[in-house]
């Protein structure tokens, strides 16, 4: 990574994972991909996430072959609101599959210009974990890595804490996103963190705990001494909706004094946040509809027509359009309609 992506990242970022755009017809529709990524960027994210699991891994599917083609939009779209701004953007390649396949795509990223790759361990059960700690090694030779632990409902898996203290050993992993949906194994990942040789970041990526991880000081002491680790930030799915309010709910939190008592009502949002997130990933449905759910918000705001996958299949979840009303009707203060009206009508003049 260059320095200021670098420093970007360990200061700690908000970065949205990027939904894919398409049209009636489940095509790509380049126009409002683009349009979206100015919404973030002008909400405050600080990067964005691409080729991730809200991207869809479809695009990999040779049937649409639009891996290369999204990602390479996207760092356009990047690059030109960062040279008109002057604002740094840390832009972050999802990277999947074997070995060979995650090689592959990190060259992709790199050659486009990404910073960091964000590789999933997702479909890859039957592989061990010495297999997986050599494949973090391989794409961490091409470029620097944000290791993911990624929760078991959606694809998977439970790894031992020895398993992140060897992938902390990686002088290329820079950065770890928890997406465990799970206290114990989140605790593995800040403990190897805090254990590591080198400095590296823990990211959230718990859409079920976002307010609780940023809030968190994860503290751990024997005869050597005390490490102390803290969430600088997150790469959420959660937030590529409603993004105005949440940047601003994450400055807050970062603006906090390290040791300064947590106030009260972070806690109440902490909790409304969660129950907001069950609707848009419908949780009540074993996270069946949480690609759609996102679209809908989106679709409900104006800045994605519809709520279409590549797969017809992947669609809202029984009960999940009634989810989604009720917690618009309880938490008005978490949207950003405002936002986004005014930032269509900027973008239609």
């Amino acid at each position: 990574m260059n320095t200021e992506a670098y420093e970007l990242l360990m200061r700690g970022a908000f970065l949205p994972a990027m939904p894919l755009a398409l049209n009636a017809k489940r095509q790509f529709d380049e126009v409002r991909q683009r349009r979206l990524i100015r919404y973030y960027l002008e909400s405050g994210a600080d990067g964005l996430a691409v080729g991730v699991h809200t991207t869809q891994f479809a695009i990999r599917d040779p049937r649409f072959h639009l891996f290369e083609r999204v990602l390479s939009v996207c760092i356009d779209e990047m690059r030109l609101y960062s040279k008109a701004s002057g604002r740094p953007v840390l832009a972050v390649a999802g990277v999947c599959g074997e070995t060979p396949q995650a090689v592959s795509e990190a060259e992709t990223a790199k050659r486009l210009g990404y910073d960091l790759a964000l590789l999933s361990p997702g479909g890859l059960k039957h592989l061990s974990e010495d297999q997986m700690i050599e494949r973090t090694r391989a794409v961490a030779q091409v470029m620097d890595v944000m290791g993911f632990y990624l929760q078991i409902a959606v694809g998977g898996r439970a790894f031992s804490f020895d398993y992140w203290q060897s992938v902390c050993a990686i002088p290329g992993v820079k950065a770890i996103k928890c997406a465990a949906f799970d206290r114990y194994r989140t605790l593995d990942v800040a403990r190897a963190i805090a254990y590591a040789d080198h400095e590296i970041a823990l990211y959230t990526g718990n859409d079920d705990s976002i307010v609780t991880d940023l809030l968190t000081a994860y503290r751990f002491e024997d005869p050597s001494g005390t490490k102390t680790v803290r969430t600088r930030g997150g790469l959420l799915g959660h937030w590529c909706a409603w993004t105005h309010t949440a940047v601003a709910l994450f400055r807050q939190i970062k603006a906090l004094p390290p040791d300064a008592p947590v106030p009260s009502e972070l806690l109440t949002v902490a909790a409304q946040v969660t129950d907001a997130n069950g609707a848009f990933f419908d949780a009540h449905n074993a996270f069946g509809g949480c690609i759609a759910g996102m679209h809908e918000v989106l679709r409900r705001q104006g800045l994605l027509e519809g709520i279409w996958c590549l797969d017809p299949s992947e669609t809202l979840g029984p009960g999940q359009m009634e989810e989604i009303d009720r917690v618009y009707r309880m938490y008005p203060k978490l949207n950003d309609d405002e936002f986004v009206r005014a930032f269509l009508e900027k973008e239609n003049r």
